[in-house]
């Protein structure tokens, strides 16, 4: 060995040391291998102390958040103390006039028009919901009456929105992806009179609804100038007609039908009134003043706005003082990052999936590679000690601050360089990934809800100090308890009354004492923190009986560098097995590193040797936490993923199981589940 090669070994063995990195690195990696992401609720205590019963924490200014054991129920219980209650005069209309008056002349909206960024003032925004609103008028739209909306988000969403409830109207929302059967079945139960859809091509999916929906009597198109068509007919409505219909509209008057995603179930229209999200809107920018009253601070929205999630955040965004960025869509985040810069994002976790895969993709296996990994592990290992201790000790605080300059900085660049709070919902958020992210000092904060509660009704704000897996405290104005079988259960003025038109489910959907059940499984701790165990509509049963949830093993297998998904099922079968699918962008640079045809397709991605293996590796991670009965023994990894393209996956990014199943029917039946021949039939043939 030369002396050049003995240096090179020397110094790369010490790095190795100093890294503390083993050879069993995963991505992301649990920093205690032995604690699983959720916990099983059959060991898990409903209580902990009862002698430090009630506990009072006051993280918000005058906004204290309680937890106690309720005397009626003998349920653990946390409360946060919300704003007083609105008038009953008082709607989303109201927000944006509020908006107006204090800033009438700063930015409220930037956002793509053709190639240039363009803002619109507060004031600006509310003369054009009062153009629109009286142009809506002209057409005989009453209060009450449904308008059917389909559009992706931008600004121009908002402002017929905001037309639309400032005059008493519902809207019943669409999302841009929805097939011309899912618009017909909207505009039907809607009772819509008016459908009013984006572009051309969203036009020409209107068909059925047209010929099948009684209601119906319009359809128009923003592509086709409807906004302007509306100003132009609202010229003959005055002022004085629009405020005495806007002062008609109480807080209790419906607003929205908002559609449920369908994860688990058949949509439900979800009736959502005034109240609802202005309650949502008013109650969070009194609780977070320093960062939401803050008008030097921005936002950038992207997600899909006909979910209850983004159109929440909106209206929360609007009541506050920062500004807000419009992302043209998911596709050019990366670029609408570098302009809007935010200071505040709401994501769901498949974005922060892609912003780790792509920054490991990019350090790549060698040197880069293990520098990357290490980083990881020491964020991970800080998040942990923060977690248990309230601090980390010096050793891995000055670890994890090392690698900073290498590798944490440039994420947060890639991210806009300025943020102060990143909420993640829409569904779970790997625990491990978190961690890193935190650990990193990005700051990635969790939250829970469901668009029966108007979207929010768990987070974590910036004061409170971190629980690894927690989603939070209840949001201001909510109480959650833990129910009969670790159920969550949740009250409070922005949580829904009933479905429409569905008086069955509606039931069903509360206890005897006036509490939605939310249908997923979670624990209390004595600070009010709330965790998330499952879901109870996931649950699995299998043909021997056993109970299988499925979350956390899809959680670990996804940890594998190059799966987009995993979906474990096995309900009335003989065995658990999986379903699971690519990252194509993923997965072309792993095949290149061993040496494989990066450009095979995904056809032959799938079926190959390799890929098989390391799926392999993953789904054994998964099994070693739980029993053979229990375990995944067979897989079949699929050339397409679940999007909502094709049916398979909801707006906020959670697989709708029941239409994979349906999809892969055949597939599950021939391949996956063979059924045996009879012993008899066999022996005949023998």
């Amino acid at each position: 060995m030369s002396v050049f090669s003995k240096v090179k070994k020397s110094a790369s063995d010490a790095t190795q040391k100093l890294l503390q990195l083993g050879g069993d690195f995963s991505h992301p990696i649990n920093a205690n291998g032995d604690t699983p992401d959720y916990i099983d609720p059959q060991i898990t205590p409903q209580h902990h102390n009862y002698e430090d019963l009630p506990h009072v924490d006051f993280w918000g200014p005058d906004r204290p958040t309680t937890t106690f054991i309720d005397a009626d129920s003998d349920f653990i219980t946390a409360n946060t103390e919300g704003n007083k209650p609105l008038p009953e005069n008082f709607s989303i209309y109201n927000i944006y006039e509020s908006r107006a008056e204090r800033m009438p002349d700063e930015g409220l909206y930037t956002f793509k028009q053709g190639d240039e960024w363009v803002t619109k003032t507060a004031r600006e925004t509310l003369d054009d919901i009062r153009q629109v609103a009286k142009g809506l008028m002209h057409q005989g739209l009453r209060k009450g009456d449904g308008v059917a909306f389909m559009c992706h988000t931008s600004y121009e969403w908002d402002v017929f929105d905001g037309a639309v409830l400032s005059i008493g109207g519902v809207i019943a929302t669409i999302y841009d992806t929805d097939s011309a059967e899912q618009i017909r079945n909207i505009v039907d139960n809607s009772d819509a009179k008016l459908l009013v859809v984006e572009t051309k091509d969203m036009m020409k999916k209107t068909d059925l609804a047209k010929e099948d929906c009684p209601t119906l009597k319009d359809v128009m198109c923003l592509e086709n100038g409807a906004l302007d068509e509306l100003k132009a007919y609202g010229s003959s409505i005055s002022d004085e007609k629009l405020d005495e219909r806007i002062r008609s509209v109480k807080k209790t008057d419906l607003c929205s039908i908002v559609y449920t995603s369908g994860s688990t179930a058949a949509p439900k229209g979800v009736e959502m009134t005034q109240a609802h999200y202005c309650s949502t809107a008013t109650n969070l920018p009194d609780y977070m003043p320093d960062l939401l009253h803050n008008k030097r601070n921005r936002v950038l929205l992207f997600l899909p706005q006909a979910h209850s999630f983004a159109r929440a955040i909106n209206y929360i965004c609007v009541a506050s003082d920062i500004h807000i960025y419009i992302a043209r869509g998911i596709k050019t985040l990366t670029a609408d990052l570098k302009v809007a810069r935010p200071h505040i994002m709401i994501v769901v976790p498949r974005v922060l999936e892609k912003v780790y895969n792509a920054a490991s993709q990019k350090a790549g296996n060698g040197p880069k590679g293990r520098v990357f990994a290490a980083s990881v592990v020491a964020a991970q290992k800080y998040m942990q000690e923060v977690s248990e201790k309230g601090k980390a000790s010096r050793f891995v605080t000055a670890r994890r601050n090392m690698f900073d300059p290498m590798v944490y900085s440039s994420i947060r660049d890639a991210l806009g360089g300025c943020a102060k709070w990143i909420v993640t919902g829409g569904a779970p958020l790997d625990p491990d990934l978190m961690a890193f992210f935190r650990g990193a000092g990005i700051p990635v904060y969790e939250g829970y809800g469901l668009t029966e509660t108007t979207a929010p009704c768990a987070f974590n704000p910036l004061t409170v100090p971190y629980h690894q897996g927690s989603v939070g405290i209840p949001f201001p104005g909510f109480q959650v308890r833990i129910g009969d079988g670790n159920e969550i259960q949740v009250k409070g003025v922005p949580v829904f009354k009933r479905y429409h038109k569905n008086e069955e489910e509606t039931e069903l959907s509360f206890t005897d004492d006036g509490w939605y059940r939310t249908g997923d499984l979670g624990r209390l701790d004595d600070d009010g923190f709330l965790f998330i165990i499952g879901r109870k509509k996931d649950l699995i049963i299998t043909a021997g009986g056993k109970n299988v949830s499925p979350g956390p093993m899809e959680e670990v297998i996804k940890r594998c560098p190059f799966v987009s998904q995993a979906l474990v099922l096995g309900d009335k079968r003989p065995f658990i097995s999986a379903l699971i699918t690519l990252d194509e962008d993923s997965l072309r640079p792993w095949l290149a590193k061993q040496g494989l045809d990066s450009g095979m397709t995904m056809e032959d991605a799938a079926q190959n040797a390799a890929v098989r293996a390391e799926v392999q590796k993953w789904v054994d991670q998964a099994n070693e936490g739980v029993s053979r009965a229990e375990s995944v023994r067979k897989f079949i990894i699929l050339p397409e993923e679940f999007t909502q393209e094709n049916g398979l996956m909801t707006a906020s990014m959670k697989i709708i199981r029941p239409k994979v199943l349906k999809r892969y029917n055949t597939l599950l039946n021939t391949q996956m589940y063979t059924k045996r021949k009879p012993a008899s039939e066999d022996s005949q043939r023998g």
